[in-house]
């Protein structure tokens, strides 16, 4: 377990500032993360790589000449939000355009597609590109759900050592696409990680067996098997990959590949050595060439006692990549020269101080009729977080069924942000509009993952809707939600039956719409909708889902309801409790 820490909503900032501290010649911290102590050379495509905290060495320990320019970091197993890839995006620019990688999870795609976005609209040329290599997580047909594990390094080295070599975007794009259809990982794990603060793992593995197939965010295995010998897990590991091959390689012999044995955070090095003699072994009897393994930590799950192991098929020019130089505070291979010398020294910032994202503007002018309504808002936004708290125990548990287990968390560090940051905009005489546009932003950034990026839609829905000048009545207050509903729909793709807060948003936002539709006032009306949106969620217990990081493990979560929808319906009716008393 964690046992270092101070206030655990804090860890991953306290870790990230600890880190730049003890890496100065390497990196230095911007708003979201960190980038090269030295500015990226003109003319130089940026790769920006990121993911959530306590993966390390992934994905800060990454940054550094011959492999990435940058990197978002966001909070504990939770992607970085839009606005915080977006600021170091911006601070690692070449003005050769921007490359974004990431592991393929929900939150992720949803944010690093929401800041390509914003980088375009900034007339930032920006590709965004998931790696998608754990093969337990979908099958060979359904490859573009698998999820991004180790095989992140191969692939995002590839793409950086190319963009070192002054390739166009498009051409590095390339070579990750060309990295990623040649990545191919599979773990396994002894125990599950606990979280900073937590007094109990994410999940468990029964004594004297082992889980198989399992990601790096505390998800659960697809299944279990009894435990190996060292000899036995490394003979599992290369025999699963060696049963799914990239479609342009007809065999495994006379085949090169880059090796990666990868521990998952408290697996000793001694052991993996071990287990590596085994692999190394079994993969030349296969008649595989091993091209510079890697043996080591190098993308963790916290604490968790596991291993995974990674094959990249290379051709000529994968090896080039693959062999080429690297000097990152976490990852060295070979000599590089000198940097070029700088024109201009790139500034000493600490975090919170760069150039990345601009400050809070000072909030628009307000009727007095929005203040008011500002006041009813911010009531409701307390109402949420104190909900949230309540259930963050108990939504973490249904989350890990077939999940990861942090539900609870995220949600209560992104209402309990967006409480903040309404309070400070309504204590500065914001309207209703702009208190729930600052609520946004700082759920999305506090929280992360999909549902920082959900609730954030959510809120700035509802906040455009609402503005800064008219009185919000319960016709327009409907069809804010009904615009919610909408967006979330739009951006995570899901629809009713998938097992997600969708299953809840779109029944309420129907009963809302149709009740103020009828003539019933916006607090009787929100009562009707609530009623609609509790027997919703317990509906979703139902249903297998199809979307998120329980898809892997679909059964389990028959008889749970989904806890996204679950959080949902809470706060629904504690929202409507906040408008009976404003």
């Amino acid at each position: 377990m964690t046992r270092l820490f101070n206030d655990p909503a804090a860890f991953a900032d306290e870790a990230l500032e600890g880190f730049a501290a003890a890496h100065r010649r390497w990196v230095r911290p911007v708003t979201g993360g960190v980038v090269r102590a030295e500015a990226t050379p003109a003319g130089q495509v940026a790769v920006v790589i990121g993911g959530g905290s306590g993966h390390y060495p992934a994905f800060s320990g990454l940054v550094g000449r011959g492999l990435a320019h940058g990197a978002a970091v966001g909070n504990v197993f939770a992607s970085p939000s839009a606005r915080q890839i977006h600021s170091v995006a911006r601070a690692a620019h070449g003005g050769a355009g921007v490359l974004l990688m990431y592991g393929n999870y929900a939150g992720d795609v949803l944010h690093f597609g929401q800041a390509a976005e914003r980088l375009a609209a900034d007339g930032i040329d920006t590709r965004a590109f998931a790696v998608a290599d754990d093969i337990s997580s979908a099958g060979p047909d359904e490859s573009a759900k698998r999820r991004g594990i180790a095989g992140d390094l191969p692939v995002f080295k590839a793409a950086a050592a190319a963009a070192e070599q002054g390739l166009s975007l498009d051409e590095v794009l390339g070579v990750a696409e060309r990295a990623g259809a040649r990545t191919r990982s599979f773990g396994i794990a002894f125990s599950g990680c606990t979280l900073p603060g937590a007094d109990h793992p994410l999940f468990t593995v029964p004594e004297a067996r082992m889980a198989v197939g399992l990601g790096i965010h505390g998800e659960p295995g697809i299944g279990e098997e009894a435990l190996p010998t060292a000899d036995e897990a490394a003979r599992l590991l290369v025999e699963t990959l060696l049963k799914e091959l990239p479609e342009d390689v007809e065999g495994p012999r006379g085949q090169r590949a880059a090796v990666i044995l990868n521990g998952l955070g408290s697996v000793k090095y001694e052991e993996l050595f071990v287990v590596y003699r085994k692999v190394a072994a079994l993969l030349g009897e296969a008649g595989v060439e091993i091209v510079d393994p890697e043996v080591g930590e190098l993308v963790t799950s916290f604490d968790m006692a596991g291993v995974s192991l990674t094959l990249t098929w290379l051709d000529d020019r994968l090896e080039e990549l693959w062999r080429a130089p690297a000097d990152t505070p976490a990852y060295r291979k070979g000599a590089l020269g000198s940097p070029e010398p700088e024109t201009e020294q790139a500034p000493a910032t600490t975090r919170g101080q760069d150039t990345g994202a601009p400050e809070a503007p000072a909030v628009p002018p307000a009727s007095d009729a929005s203040r008011e309504a500002a006041g009813t808002v911010l009531a409701a936004l307390d109402a949420v977080a104190r909900v949230v708290d309540t259930h963050a125990d108990e939504l973490g548990r249904i989350d890990a069924v077939a999940g990861d287990g942090d539900h609870g968390i995220g949600m209560r560090r992104g209402s309990t942000a967006a409480h903040r940051a309404a309070g400070e905009a309504h204590g500065l005489g914001a309207g209703a509009g702009t208190v729930l546009a600052r609520a946004a932003d700082a759920w999305a950034d506090k929280a992360g993952g999909t549902s920082g990026a959900l609730w954030g839609t959510i809120l700035r829905s509802l906040g455009t809707a609402l503005g800064d000048q008219e009185s919000p009545d319960a016709r327009r207050v409907a069809d804010g939600v009904t615009e919610a509903s909408a967006a979330v729909r739009r951006l995570g793709g899901a629809e009713v039956g998938d097992k997600t807060m969708v299953d809840v948003l779109v029944p309420f936002a129907d009963a809302l719409a149709a009740a103020t539709a009828d003539g019933l006032s916006l607090t009787d009306a929100w009562d009707r909708a609530a009623t609609a949106a509790t027997g919703a969620a317990a509906g979703t217990a139902d249903l297998l889902p199809r979307r998120g990081r329980a898809r892997p493990h679909a059964e389990k979560s028959l008889g749970t309801p989904d806890a996204g929808a679950h959080s949902l319906a809470l706060i629904t009716r504690a929202v409507h409790g906040a408008l009976l008393n404003h």
